[in-house]
């Protein structure tokens, strides 16, 4: 069933939140006027609209540690030359900011562009969407949550009673919650914009963000949904969000941290954007999924977590649990729903490995992961020219093609 609210609706529930949901809010330290909030608010609305977005646009960062003592991962040469160079310099020509190979164990291939170092943050943008599913996937591990089937409202305990008690946690990490599409609005009021950058932009999702479709019946991209994982994580565990990802996450992986954005100061951590960490961080977590979850004989992740992540569904045969998956062939395909054209990336050939699965953020940042051949492969950096378009089966292909069928998995991937 397909259910929706008009426009005079949604801007009653805000004009209602206005008054109301101040009464709502939880009373940390931090906590703001409702007049406060919605100046700023109409601050960040006004810098977003004008086109101020990314790191200007990330007012209050709070830290987002990692490992205390970081250590380089090991490195190889186990790829043809000729192969990496061609592909780095596809990255190179494509506004780049790293470029970086895994292969069985060893770093084959490290490149930064642009003044980027090894340990300049990266902003990640939709890269901290699988990333917050991994955190779920630890908070499995660890007993706070039963499993991805569990509803969203044994934690949103607003949601009892009400449409949204059933949406389960896997239909909120795999876009099928049936809550209101990413779209574009230019009105300040519209929910989509206040969601995302309302300093209680999670009250504002909790409370107010519309259910347009049956839970589980439709596959829809929003951000509301990635930005459910923070207070979800946070309810669950009893941890602060980045407390979580950095103790849980980043540190058993040996990864650096970095920074997060926050709706405001002391207040709730973004959860399906806004990471700032170095690119080697996010080859990491690629590296743990092509290890289905195991680090260095550590298991980090339930056993078939990894397999659910990249299990697709019928209602979108390319996305899985924060990830996408490279297999069946489409020319053109995004992160939307696969009736919508617009944000798809051009794919000239299929990928040559049937089980590669990738991060894909905006500006094409994207980490693909071959477990069969042990392989990762990081492209971060800013939008790539509209001539030549980019070809997203681009990089993985010339290292796939270059190692051959005589590449087989290893038995451990050491």
């Amino acid at each position: 069933m397909r259910l929706s609210l008009p426009a005079t609706t949604i801007t009653g529930l805000v004009a209602f939140c206005l008054t109301a949901c101040a009464s709502s809010m939880p009373p940390p330290s931090s906590r703001m006027s409702a007049g406060d909030a919605e100046a700023l608010y109409t601050k960040r609305y006004r810098q977003y609209a004008t086109g101020e977005t990314g790191l200007a646009a990330y007012d209050t960062l709070a830290p987002l540690p990692g490992v205390r003592k970081w250590h380089p991962l090991p490195a190889g040469r186990s790829i043809p030359q000729a192969a990496l160079a061609k592909a780095r310099d596809y990255a190179a020509a494509n506004n780049s900011s790293a470029f970086m190979v895994w292969h069985r164990g060893r770093l084959v291939e490290q490149s930064y562009f642009g003044g980027v170092r090894d340990d300049t943050p990266i902003i990640s943008k939709s890269l901290s969407k699988p990333l917050a599913v991994i955190a779920v996937g630890r908070a499995i591990a660890k007993g706070h949550i039963a499993s991805l089937d569990q509803p969203m409202a044994d934690f949103i305990t607003e949601w009892r009673g009400t449409p949204r008690a059933a949406i389960t946690i896997r239909q909120v990490l795999g876009m099928r919650s049936g809550l209101l599409p990413q779209g574009v609005a230019s009105d300040p009021a519209d929910i989509l914009n206040r969601a995302y950058l309302h300093p209680y932009h999670d009250r504002i999702i909790i409370d107010e963000y519309p259910l347009v479709d049956t839970p589980g019946s439709r596959y829809e991209y929003s951000n509301a949904n990635g930005e459910l994982i923070a207070p979800l994580i946070e309810r669950a565990t009893g941890k602060p969000f980045a407390d979580w990802i950095a103790r849980e996450v980043l540190a058993p992986i040996g990864a650096r941290g970095g920074q997060i954005w926050m709706n405001r100061a002391g207040g709730t951590p973004h959860s399906g954007c806004c990471a700032l960490m170095p690119a080697e961080t996010y080859l990491r977590l690629g590296i743990l999924l092509a290890r289905d979850g195991v680090w260095e004989g550590r298991r980090l992740l339930p056993n078939g977590f990894v397999r659910a992540m990249t299990t697709p569904t019928e209602q979108n045969p390319h996305a899985g649990l924060g990830v996408y998956i490279g297999s069946p062939y489409a020319e053109w395909r995004g992160p939307a729903n696969p009736d919508v054209t617009f944000g798809r990336s051009f794919h000239s050939a299929p990928y040559a490995a049937p089980d590669l699965f990738l991060f894909d953020g905006n500006t094409n940042q994207v980490v693909y992961i071959v477990p069969s051949r042990q392989l990762v492969i990081l492209r971060t950096g800013e939008r790539p020219p509209t001539k030549p378009v980019w070809d997203n089966a681009m990089l993985p292909n010339i290292l796939l093609h270059a190692l051959g069928a005589d590449d087989q998995a290893g038995a451990s991937g050491k």
